[in-house]
């Protein structure tokens, strides 16, 4: 399906309410080992003062940025959204990096090799994904197809006004929306990503 077919399509109501249930979940937050950070253009100021918030509030210990150089930009994601967190007060030694990453699979596949190093993968029991609204359980999906042991927990973040349960009555939401919602399926198939939650799936 194209883009313009994807933002021009209105989602029937049984889509909607599929999409309300199984992909924007909502996971009660406790305190993690680890905060992933999955790299963004849009929306960075938000994610970063959303990861500072945490960091106060004694969410993480430890947190990974990833994310690589995108197209029309000479920094990585990573170098741009982890000065920002140490400005908000996220201590510097406290945030691993990952540059290379450019989509979702890489982010898990690349971070995991760091995070081992420099923490231990047995060390690590929970992790809280944060990321995009419109992405929703496709993180925590794709850190499970990697890393099943550790307990996921999901928090996303956007800059709409509309309420995210009335994500397809904006225009741009709806496209975003239909874009990850449409890729669930063949990236299971593909074994990209594995059901999480498992008994939601």
């Amino acid at each position: 399906m194209s883009e313009t077919d994807r933002s021009t399509r209105l989602p029937t109501a049984d889509e909607i309410a599929s999409i309300n249930a199984t992909h924007l979940i909502e996971t009660p937050l406790r305190p993690a080992n680890l905060l992933f950070l999955f790299g963004t253009r849009e929306d960075v100021a938000l994610r970063v003062e959303t990861a500072a918030r945490l960091w106060r509030g004694g969410y993480f210990r430890w947190s990974i940025v990833s994310g690589g150089v995108t197209p029309g930009s000479e920094q990585s994601e990573c170098n741009v959204i982890k000065p920002a967190m140490v400005a908000a007060g996220i201590p510097a030694d406290r945030i691993l990096e990952e540059h290379r990453a450019m989509n979702t699979g890489e982010n898990v596949v690349f971070s995991l090799p760091i995070i081992d190093a420099a923490i231990g993968l047995r060390n690590i029991r929970s992790v809280i994904c944060l990321g995009n609204t419109w992405t929703a359980r496709r993180y925590p999906m794709t850190l499970h197809r990697y890393w099943p042991e550790v307990t996921k927990m999901l928090l996303t973040v956007d800059s709409f006004a509309t309420p995210r349960a009335l994500w397809h009555t904006n225009a741009e939401f709806r496209r975003r929306m239909l874009h990850e919602w449409d890729k669930i399926a063949p990236y299971k198939a593909r074994g990209f990503i594995a059901d999480w939650p498992e008994a939601q799936a």
